[in-house]
């Protein structure tokens, strides 16, 4: 917790306010993995998904959280994401999280296949205890649109320490180069703008890792 030491007293400045979320959207480009994924029987969704959930634990101001009036890191995370029912309506599919891709994926289909096809919402996130919930970051994919900006909802205001993130539309950007909008939002007291450009080199060099 030392580097987190040396910010404490930005993080007691934006913990005060009344919102101390930061919320930013931009043009996320990566390496284009979609032909490497084709080639390995694996949908994208999911690849990215790996990567983008491995890069939050290696940036650290992504891990920080608040528990009982105290600021933790996180040393894992519980994967889940937003999916689309038969009706059309959003529910939560969450597993358990792997270090090996196939497994990872294979994990997050089964999960995705269980929330879609229910009609009720999915509440096993109800289960985790307070602690456990800490070790969450809220994924969403607008897969349909090529969005400029986006607010997440949040339980508290006052306390936003779990990171939301979003992305929407792949396009191609030429010159083997995947394009699409990303949005993140985080605590300001641990996370600034120079961290979400952190989060964003680290996705790529996870998918360039990956398929080479």
């Amino acid at each position: 917790m030392m580097n987190f030491e040396r910010r404490r007293d930005r993080f007691e400045l934006f913990d005060s306010m009344d919102s101390p979320a930061v919320n930013l959207s931009f043009t996320l480009e990566l390496p284009d993995f979609r032909p490497w994924c084709k080639a390995q029987g694996l949908p994208p969704f999911h690849v990215l998904l790996f990567a983008v959930l491995n890069a939050v634990l290696k940036v650290e101001n992504f891990r920080y959280r608040i528990f009982e009036g105290e600021v933790i890191r996180i040393d894992r995370l519980t994967p889940s994401y937003t999916v689309v029912n038969q009706h059309h309506d959003l529910n939560f599919a969450q597993f358990a999280w792997s270090d090996e891709l196939r497994e990872f994926v294979a994990r997050s289909l089964a999960a995705r296949d269980q929330a879609s096809n229910m009609a009720a919402l999915n509440d096993t996130y109800q289960g985790m205890s307070p602690r456990e919930c800490k070790n969450q970051v809220f994924v969403t994919c607008i897969p349909w649109l090529d969005f400029t900006s986006i607010q997440h909802p949040a339980a508290s205001l006052g306390c936003p320490d779990v990171p939301s993130l979003a992305w929407g539309k792949f396009r191609y950007g030429g010159n083997g180069r995947l394009q699409l909008p990303f949005s993140v939002q985080a605590h300001h007291g641990f996370v600034d703008g120079y961290h979400i450009h952190q989060l964003a080199q680290t996705i790529a060099a996870e998918l360039k890792q990956l398929i080479q």
